[in-house]
């Protein structure tokens, strides 16, 4: 099964690690840390230009998404 995380990416169920509101958890010192060690390693896909939502771990890649997670929440259990 796949996840559209908006325009045109798509990953599989399986590489996610986690979805997360990107407003609610950047607060944090460590997702910050996470998220610009992640970008500095060239790990960081965005998804859109558009404000971001979210942010998906995978295995390999963190995408920034536009999609809320409630949004990715429906589309991954309507599967």
């Amino acid at each position: 099964m796949y996840l559209h995380l908006g325009e045109e990416t798509v990953v599989r169920m399986k590489d996610i690690i986690g979805i997360f509101d990107i407003e609610n958890t950047s607060i944090s010192k460590h997702t910050k840390d996470f998220l610009a060690r992640s970008e500095k390693g060239g790990r960081v896909v965005t998804v859109s230009y558009e404000m971001p939502k979210s942010f998906i771990v995978c295995e390999e890649k963190v995408y920034i998404s536009q999609i809320s997670t409630a949004t990715l929440k429906k589309r991954a259990i309507g599967q």
